[in-house]
């Protein structure tokens, strides 16, 4: 009786355990990239991004006063707060980075040159001179403080809109787009014709074509990069998206035929029997019944595609020449960021999140045909 098919495996605990921890893998990154990308530079060195919704003490960079200057009898009076209005308590300061934490809030502190500054919990500051101190540096304050949670879109507006040429993620955003869309349009619309002609068309040589479908599967990429640059650079499309196009296309197209094969294989043979039989022609049978039959399977394969063609980089650097910057996709943009900005880690978190966030939504969009197209042709 153990054997019995249908009955729960007593592993059942240890397939679900598994599965949950790779989604937890895989979810704490991506939620950790999210919510990085709200924060500022302060915030994302002085503590991890699961404390970003709770209040939080830290130790801020030197901050140095100013404001207007006011003359109140026979001294000259600078007030304001150091942190421009944002909500924060103050728990300790100093006017050194050897002593960050000297003072107590409420305290007034002797400086050189006559001058003396007090500090409160909420930031406002009180700073006093005998001389005037307008065009001479003021005194900076090092805090200790506790802050409430924040949340910035300075750092969307900073990646999407700020820049130009290559420091301008929107443009590449869009970019990343043009290549993409029909890098996985034209490689499904071709491999789909292929994949029925091999399915249902009986002509000399069908099966070594099928073999060498197969054997293409296992070539490497890196291995046709130079070839086929320079027959591109050889007939003008080396430098510009057609290119780039044409090289993913050749490069996914031995997958697509595969994947889409083996699907239509499996379609109920009476249905296209049937058609014939009624004087539909070969082309007709292909788009009113194959395709719409078959739409798991070119689901399937548009997934991987998009998503191989929106995180490349090598075949966009190889294909897509450009050192104006007018055609850099997301991927060498942020390879740009890490070289020019290797310090702003919320620029860099937000870059990276607005990569990724187009390939999320169309795989969540998507997900339900991945594995229908991908068993297909697996059992009979």
């Amino acid at each position: 009786m153990d054997n019995i098919a249908g009955k729960k495996s007593s592993l059942s605990w240890a397939v679900n355990i598994a599965t949950l921890a790779l989604v937890l893998l895989w979810l704490f990154p991506t939620v950790g990239l999210l919510v990085s990308s709200f924060r500022t530079a302060d915030q994302i060195f002085s503590s991890g991004w699961w404390s970003s919704m709770f209040a939080q003490e830290s130790q801020n960079p030197a901050i140095r006063v100013s404001g207007a200057e006011q003359k109140v009898g026979d001294l000259y009076v600078i007030e304001g707060n150091l942190f421009d209005g944002k909500e924060a308590v103050v728990t300790a300061w100093g006017t050194s980075s050897r002593a960050p934490q000297a003072y107590a809030p409420g305290e007034t502190v002797e400086l050189t040159r006559d001058r003396t500054i007090t500090l409160q919990d909420n930031g406002d500051f009180t700073f006093t001179a005998t001389q005037s101190q307008q065009d001479k540096r003021l005194q900076r304050v090092f805090t200790t403080a506790t802050s409430a949670p924040d949340f910035t879109l300075d750092n969307y507006r900073t990646v999407l809109f700020s820049g130009a040429g290559t420091d301008n993620m929107a443009k590449a955003f869009f970019n990343t787009l043009t290549v993409t869309i029909p890098a996985t349009i034209i490689p499904i619309l071709v491999a789909a014709f292929a994949a029925y002609a091999l399915a249902w068309m009986e002509f000399p040589g069908r099966a070594l074509l099928i073999a060498a479908v197969v054997g293409l599967l296992v070539v490497p990429l890196q291995l046709a990069l130079i070839p086929l640059l320079k027959f591109h650079n050889e007939i003008g499309i080396g430098k510009g998206y057609l290119g780039v196009w044409m090289a993913h296309t050749g490069f996914g197209l031995p997958l697509a035929i595969y994947l889409l094969r083996n699907y239509m294989v499996g379609l109920p043979r009476d249905i296209i029997e049937n058609a014939r039989v009624d004087g539909a022609t070969d082309f007709q049978i292909f788009v009113k019944i194959i395709l719409p039959l078959s739409f798991p399977a070119l689901a399937s394969f548009a997934i991987f595609q998009f998503l191989w063609t929106w995180n490349d980089l090598l075949v966009a650097m190889v294909f897509l020449i450009d050192s104006s910057g007018q055609t850099t996709v997301m991927t060498r943009q942020i390879v740009e960021l890490l070289g020019t900005r290797g310090g702003n880690w919320e620029i860099l978190a937000t870059a990276a999140f607005v990569s990724i966030a187009v390939p999320l939504a169309v795989f969540f969009l998507m997900q339900r045909y991945l594995v229908r197209g991908l068993l297909a042709g697996s059992v009979k």
